[in-house]
């Protein structure tokens, strides 16, 4: 059986919350990270809570201008993971992203089926991203765990999920918090 493909291309034309300019930038930002350690094509696992899939994942090599203009690690890591975990929540939950989070929310956007009204806040959820460009499967998890707790501190009862990427690992990990 033939593995899914991360769908990290053309979001803006599913993903309400992004622009043209702003999923590509993501894009780029993923490929940066990509390139970092691997040669395309690679196959990256995605588990969420009890679930666990192969997605095949290809990118243009990024030339020299690029990683310059992505130099900063942390800012590249971190829009990087912005495209891996929403085209991770759209494949295996067929979650879109609505809006980007206000600070202090406890996440980053708000999700919701591509079938959704982007007004209709009762099919919303949060998601909170992170990357980690190096470290092995224990480092990424330590990362969600830090991630499903800070959702969970926010004071707010629309639920959600917290994803991590890492990079070097070729892991995506996502896990739900439920509301009370």
């Amino acid at each position: 059986m033939q593995n899914q493909r991360l769908p990290i291309d053309n979001m803006e034309q599913r993903h309400e919350g992004l622009t043209t300019a702003l999923a590509e930038a993501l894009k780029e930002a993923a490929r940066v990270c990509l390139d970092r350690h691997h040669i395309s094509p690679i196959t990256v696992k995605i588990r969420h809570t009890d679930r666990e899939t192969l997605a095949d994942v290809e990118w243009k090599a990024t030339d020299d201008r690029t990683r310059g203009a992505w130099a900063n690690e942390i800012d590249t890591t971190e829009a990087g993971a912005y495209a891996c975990v929403l085209a991770a929540v759209e494949l295996l939950d067929g979650l879109v992203a609505v809006i980007r989070a206000e600070t202090e929310t406890g996440a980053d956007y708000y999700v919701a089926p591509s079938d959704a009204s982007v007004d209709d806040f009762d099919e919303h959820i949060r998601l909170e991203v992170s990357g980690v460009d190096r470290g092995n499967d224990a480092a990424v998890r330590r990362r969600l765990r830090e991630k499903v707790a800070q959702l969970a501190r926010a004071d707010d009862e629309i639920p959600g999920i917290a994803g991590v990427v890492g990079f070097e690992e070729q892991l995506i990990l996502l896990e739900n918090l439920e509301t009370a």
